[in-house]
């Protein structure tokens, strides 16, 4: 009883030093440098968002959650304080957004995120429980705002992610949960119905029937 009481006693005072990184979304970008808060505004999740999609995401403990095009891991990171109980994994194809992920996953200390270096078609759906998308494909289409020129973009790739995404969560069973932010829902099949939504209908909470 005395080594529980004492395990609980590490987990509060580790979650009390690095809560006032939550408290904004400025104090969350400092765990950044200068380069990536710059582009905090437009490609990263907000902090109000990611609490938000947490709390649908993992409503039961032990939840996997997948972020599909995670960049600096803000969504993932956010969530894993907000929900510990679930763990987030993040797959990214930029690798230097990922170390900056990793960095900052260090610095705060959380246990239950992982980060993947690599292209979401790598990987199968069906290996995790629900899913955050934060429209990861929309910079590839002409005249959108990028967050670097180092991969190619097209619209046709544009085109393949949203019809290889569809066909994934389509695979997903009944009960999946999908949260999207500023989506337009190329990507999610009819039977995924919208069961709630926030920010002006920007995110929105979605359940496979």
């Amino acid at each position: 009883m005395q080594n529980n009481i004492y395990m609980m006693m590490d987990v509060s005072e580790k979650r009390s030093g690095i809560s006032g990184y939550f408290n904004s979304d400025k104090q969350f970008n400092q765990l950044y440098p200068e380069s990536i808060r710059l582009l905090a505004a437009r490609h990263w999740t907000p902090l109000s968002v990611a609490r938000k999609a947490s709390f649908f995401l993992a409503a039961e403990d032990g939840m996997r959650i997948l972020d599909i095009g995670s960049g600096v891991g803000k969504f993932c990171l956010s969530a894993a304080y907000h929900s510990p109980k679930s763990h987030y994994y993040g797959i990214e194809q930029r690798k230097d957004l990922v170390t900056y992920a990793q960095s900052a996953g260090n610095t705060l200390g959380l246990q239950n995120v992982s980060f993947i270096h690599g292209n979401f078609t790598q990987l199968d759906l069906r290996d995790y429980d629900h899913v955050y998308f934060y429209n990861a494909f929309y910079e590839n289409l002409a005249g959108t705002d990028k967050i670097d020129e180092r991969i190619a973009y097209s619209g046709e790739l544009y085109n393949y992610y949203n019809r290889y995404l569809f066909k994934q969560l389509e695979q997903m069973p009944a009960g999946t949960r999908l949260a999207t932010f500023y989506s337009l829902e190329d990507e999610v099949p009819p039977d995924y119905h919208v069961v709630g939504s926030d920010m002006d209908n920007l995110l929105k909470f979605w359940i496979k029937i």
